[in-house]
């Protein structure tokens, strides 16, 4: 009897000392692992009885590939282990090499919280060293292809029919690249190209991971590129070719977009109304009878060295002045034929700062508001071409600075009112 106590008190501390916190790696792959093809690393992490602390799990380094831990929802799991049951957390690291080789995965060590006897316990899970081999492809090239990805599509679309343009419209061009078992920062630029005899610029780059099509889950890249053209006539916008390695075929394969004719009409002729500055010239003559009246203060001024009683004038002339003076260069006409003044000679760093300091003044959060409240296509487009020359690099591009100066008015002045509060003060009196 005494002998089965003793191996049963054995078998139960056998039991608490092997309920440990442990971690395990598989790496996920056919055995074709490519250079520049993204390798999936699982990493479970395993605690007796539950987490309190979800499991910390670190980027590390691999010499020649790219380490990234996608940003996705863990995955719980449950495991028997000599009749101990543990809970798990499962993660996934993205590992991209970029030649051909044996790559060794480091330890890795994961820090955590677990309940032992009913305690909150700090420890630390280590993650076993792991190796995967990546070969050339079949063409024998040992470094990373331009992009490895599966089931790979290339598509674009224009904003209008390029065929029914007019000098000085716009075309938006939206060009998509979709691909499945990759992330969106993998996938590289497409090359667009240049067309003759348009003018163009490119937006933004737009990435976006976990995107739900038919053919499954995958990760997007999207580029716009607007043309513009000044003339009428034929213009090509390029065909391009996408170079990439299908990771399910393991073959190099070209995506590629056809050439697109672009047909520019002229404009039609309009007899546009020449916007009258009324503005500008009333501030000419204000600016004449400011001088007149300085003038006569200086008179005043002299008379007053020869007689006394005529200081007190002096002074409140001259206080008079300034006042006028202060007032007319707040005003909204003389701001407004400064701007103006400022479209036609300064240049263009100077016009966008100045478009800037109106739309504030007039009560708009951002030059865009202002543009959206004046509900003028061209003003809008005339302050496009002037950003397009500052911050796209592009020295071509000029603004037409009469007519920029002729479309900016005063026109939705009143937002500067201030509207009254729905809550009565704070400490009324």
């Amino acid at each position: 009897m005494r002998l089965l106590v003793v191996l049963f008190w054995l078998a139960a501390s056998r039991m608490a000392i092997a309920a440990e916190p442990f971690a395990q790696v598989t790496v996920d792959g056919d055995g074709q692992i490519v250079p520049g093809q993204q390798v999936h690393v699982t990493v479970d992490v395993f605690v007796p009885d539950f987490f309190t602390s979800p499991p910390q799990f670190p980027l590390f380094n691999v010499a020649n590939a790219l380490v990234t831990l996608p940003d996705e929802r863990a995955q719980n799991l449950i495991q028997t282990v000599d009749g101990v049951q543990y809970s798990g957390i499962s993660r996934h690291y993205v590992v991209v090499p970029e030649t051909a080789g044996t790559f060794t995965l480091p330890e890795i060590a994961i820090e955590l919280g677990y309940s032992q006897d009913g305690r909150p316990t700090k420890a630390t899970a280590r993650a076993p060293s792991t190796s995967f081999q990546v070969v050339a492809t079949a063409d024998g090239a040992a470094t990373a292809p331009v992009f490895a990805a599966r089931a790979l599509t290339l598509t674009q679309s224009f904003d209008r029919d390029p065929s029914t343009l007019k000098a000085g419209d716009a075309l938006v061009r939206t060009i998509t690249v979709f691909a499945n078992d990759t992330q969106a920062m993998m996938i590289p630029p497409v090359g667009v190209g240049t067309a003759p005899g348009l003018r163009q610029y490119e937006k933004p780059p737009k990435v976006e991971d976990g995107v739900a099509t038919d053919r499954g889950a995958g990760s997007r890249r999207i580029q716009v590129v607007v043309y513009t053209a000044q003339t009428p006539g034929s213009f090509d916008i390029p065909s391009l070719s996408y170079p990439w390695f299908d990771a399910g075929d393991h073959a190099r394969k070209l995506a590629t977009l056809s050439a697109v004719k672009v047909v520019v009409a002229a404009a039609a002729a309009t007899q546009q109304a020449i916007t009258p500055e009324l503005e500008d010239d009333q501030n000419g003559l204000l600016r004449i009878l400011a001088r007149l009246i300085v003038a006569g203060a200086a008179i005043i001024v002299l008379l007053a060295i020869f007689f006394r009683p005529a200081r007190r004038m002096a002074f409140r002339v001259a206080n008079w002045i300034s006042e006028s003076d202060e007032r007319r260069r707040h005003s909204p006409r003389y701001q407004l034929g400064q701007l103006r003044r400022t479209i036609r000679t300064a240049d263009p760093a100077a016009i966008y700062a100045g478009l800037q300091a109106w739309s504030a003044k007039l009560g708009h959060r951002t030059l865009a508001d202002w543009l959206s409240s004046e509900n003028s296509p061209e003003l809008s487009r005339q302050v496009a071409i002037l950003a397009e020359g500052l911050f796209r690099g592009k020295t071509a591009v000029e603004v037409d600075r009469k007519r920029l100066a002729s479309l900016v008015g005063i026109r939705g002045s009143s937002t500067t009112s201030a509207t009254k509060p729905v809550l009565p003060d704070l400490n009324p009196v």
